[in-house]
């Protein structure tokens, strides 16, 4: 080919080359990362906190049977000495000896603070007066058949909670926990609680109140298995279960009681999983304050659920006391006792012993609940 030539072909293949420039995309460095792209992002980021749910494995029933009935035992133990005065308080047989010369005869003058005040000096005066005339065992009286029953009540409680839960939840709600969800497992437990440790109950309730009559100078029962023998022999097998149309009134306080907890609770935990979602490390004393907030949290929902359904606690007691009037029990059931009571009593009779009663079951709730998430988070590691 001539010089001539290979000029004149210069221009064809240039304009070819321009065309196929044209048609390939230049090639740009890549800077950004494509959240639809596998690759590497050039730029190295720190590494953000995985993300993780608040408690999100399930939890064996098993497990909260066991807890539960530890919780319990803890609480009792720490209390029996206001459940003896609460029990006291609640019967006819006591309440009048205790409240003759006390808030009976000046509560029209106090206010609501002033009353508060008296019963809390009198709760922890009638614990002093039981002390020194019947010694430090009577502070303690009934711990045996309250240990007996609680362990059980409050395994089944909590275990058949859960359950109910689980259940209600998967079957009726595609698993997700609502406040009907909360409110029909809480009232399935505490009517399979109450049915199964009814006799415990009143075997505790008979010996908190049993004192030595003046004629023999002794008490009408033994121990725990000479009163269930005692009540059987001359009340039969359902004088066992006196008291038990009362404990079932009391569902509602526990079922309001575990909606109240599982609210507040659950706004303790959308706290957590809040500041968990912005990458916030979690120590340990976060979770002291977690679990601590949880805790607290039962004792103020068992303090608002008490002031709402306390008469019954009054009526349950009278109930499973049985009192006879000229030879014949005074009360004849649930809504007649009530009757009796306001009759002859009063209407604030139906309070009687409501604060050494908030003084042992709120901090028995804190202790039993919080020894219950302590056991439930160990072992679910």
């Amino acid at each position: 080919m001539s010089m001539k030539d290979s000029h004149s072909a210069h221009p064809a293949a240039s304009a070819i080359n321009a065309v196929h420039r044209l048609n390939t995309p230049p090639v740009v460095e890549d800077m950004t990362s494509d959240e639809n792209s596998s690759s590497i992002p050039v730029v190295p980021t720190l590494p953000r906190q995985k993300h993780r749910k608040v408690e999100t494995a399930k939890v064996s029933p098993w497990l909260h049977f066991f807890a539960g009935g530890a919780g319990g035992m803890a609480g009792a133990l720490f209390t029996s000495p206001l459940d003896v005065v609460k029990t006291r308080l609640q019967s006819d047989l006591y309440g009048s000896q205790y409240g003759s010369g006390g808030l009976k005869a000046s509560g029209r003058s106090l206010g609501p603070i002033g009353r508060a005040s008296r019963h809390v000096y009198e709760t922890f005066h009638i614990i002093k007066s039981v002390y020194q005339v019947e010694g430090a065992r009577s502070l303690f009286k009934g711990l045996g058949p309250n240990l007996v029953g609680v362990i059980p009540a409050r395994s089944i409680n909590f275990f058949t909670y859960g359950l109910g839960k689980d259940f209600i939840s998967t079957t009726f709600n595609n698993g997700k926990e609502e406040t009907w969800v909360h409110l029909g497992a809480a009232a399935t437990a505490g009517i399979v609680t109450s049915t199964c440790t009814n006799p415990i109950w009143l075997v505790k309730t008979r010996l908190q109140l049993d004192k030595a009559t003046k004629a023999s100078g002794e008490r009408q029962y033994k121990n725990s298995w000479d009163c269930i023998v005692k009540v059987v022999k001359h009340e039969g097998i359902a004088g066992l279960y006196r008291g038990l149309s009362a404990s079932y009134l009391g569902v509602v306080e526990s079922s309001l009681q575990w909606v109240l907890y599982e609210q507040m609770k659950g706004f303790i935990r959308r706290r957590e999983q809040h500041r968990i979602d912005q990458g916030v490390p979690s120590t340990r004393w976060d979770s002291f304050l977690e679990w601590s907030a949880t805790s607290g949290a039962a004792g103020a929902a068992k303090f608002m659920a008490s002031l709402m359904t306390y008469p019954h606690e009054v009526v349950r007691t009278r109930l499973r006391q049985a009192p006879m009037q000229d030879g014949k029990p005074k009360y004849k059931g649930l809504i007649n006792c009530f009757r009796i009571i306001i009759k002859e009593e009063g209407f604030l009779s139906m309070y009687g012993g409501l604060t050494p009663h908030l003084l042992r079951t709120v901090p028995n709730s804190i202790i039993m609940f919080g020894t219950w998430e302590l056991i439930v988070r160990f072992f679910s590691k």
